[in-house]
C-alpha cells in the first residue's frame, strides 16, 4: 500500500527549496557543542558534510538520499 503522493515521495529526504536566510541560521548554524562534535574524531575531509548532515537532519527532518543534493548557499553559509 502507498501512503505518500508522488509529489511526496520525490520530495522526501531531499531539499524541496532552498533555504531562506534565517532558515539558515537557525538550522544551519553550528554552537560550540556542534563544533565540538564535528572536530571530534574526524578528520579535515569528513568535517564539512558532517556538519551538513547535523543541519540538514533539522531542517529536511531525516538524512539526505543523496548527501550531495545539498543547495549551494548552505554550503557557502556552513564555510563562513
Amino acid at each position: 500500500m502507498e501512503f505518500l503522493t508522488d509529489e511526496r515521495a520525490e520530495s522526501y529526504a531531499t531539499f524541496i527549496q532552498e533555504p531562506t536566510r534565517p532558515e539558515l541560521e537557525w538550522f544551519f548554524f553550528l554552537d560550540d557543542e556542534d563544533r565540538g562534535l564535528i572536530g571530534k574524531g574526524r578528520g579535515d575531509r569528513s568535517r564539512p558534510g558532517f556538519a551538513l548532515q547535523i543541519g540538514t537532519v533539522g531542517y529536511v527532518g531525516l538524512f539526505l538520499q543523496g548527501p550531495l543534493a545539498v543547495p549551494w548557499p548552505v554550503v557557502e553559509y556552513l564555510a563562513e
